[in-house]
């Protein structure tokens, strides 16, 4: 098994959209993250194992204020967070109750932890920002998350922007939004990745010359022989 540091010194060179070409050739079509977009123009490609939260519908009895010191909270599972992993947060795609705000993601960064994704919003974004902490989601509002939201776990199976997370897969993350490769799939992603940008990249000095797209996007054998004799250059 790939060890975690070649996991991610690999995958930050690959791009989300050569990620999911390469798993829709295993037959995986579903695993682009919906509603993640980058808060921020810039954030870097990244890549880390997914720490999974997950909330229902908010309840009058369950979400409230109080809840928030309940031992399981927001607060006790950024606590249990190991460095380097991207908290990926299952908020129903709910976009009037900001999951996390400022003192929360600050904790995160102080932690380590990668990058927050959701398919719901934060709130205090001046704050956020000013953490530093990569985030991808829907947006920003006000109210906090109980006003939507009961919290209920983490590290469990979670569905977030219509995709099934479990804790541990991997999740890469870029300015085209956030792809899951499986855990059971990370090793062949891993090996296949460079070779399929390497080719892309060829592709495209082929393009920039003139050449036209039939039989070379995707590549005929002829095109395919061309682009092995190009790597013995």
């Amino acid at each position: 098994m790939t060890d975690d540091a070649k996991i991610v010194a690999t995958l930050s060179k690959i791009t989300t959209a050569t990620i999911t070409t390469i798993l829709l050739k295993k037959g995986l079509r579903n695993v682009w993250i919906r509603g993640t977009r980058p808060i921020r123009a810039g954030q870097p490609r990244l890549v880390g194992r997914a720490f999974t939260l997950r909330f229902v519908p908010a309840r009058e009895d369950l979400a409230t204020p109080e809840s928030w010191s309940s031992p399981k909270s927001t607060r006790a599972a950024i606590e249990a967070m190991p460095a380097g992993c991207i908290a990926v947060v299952d908020a129903m795609g709910v976009t009037d109750a900001g999951i996390f705000g400022d003192i929360l993601c600050a904790r995160m960064a102080q932690k380590g932890v990668a990058a927050l994704i959701t398919d719901g919003v934060v709130r205090d974004m001046a704050g956020v920002l000013a953490t530093g902490l990569p985030v991808w989601c829907q947006g920003a509002a006000a109210p906090p998350s109980v006003a939507g939201l009961t919290f209920v776990n983490w590290q469990e199976p979670i569905a977030c922007g219509g995709v099934a997370v479990y804790p541990n897969d991997v999740i890469v993350v870029d300015d085209d939004g956030a792809v899951l490769i499986p855990a059971a799939l990370v090793d062949e992603v891993v090996a296949l990745g460079p070779e399929q940008e390497q080719l892309e990249a060829w592709i495209m000095q082929e393009v920039e010359a003139g050449a036209s797209l039939p039989g070379l996007y995707p590549p005929n054998a002829e095109n395919k022989a061309r682009y092995e004799a190009s790597k013995g250059r």
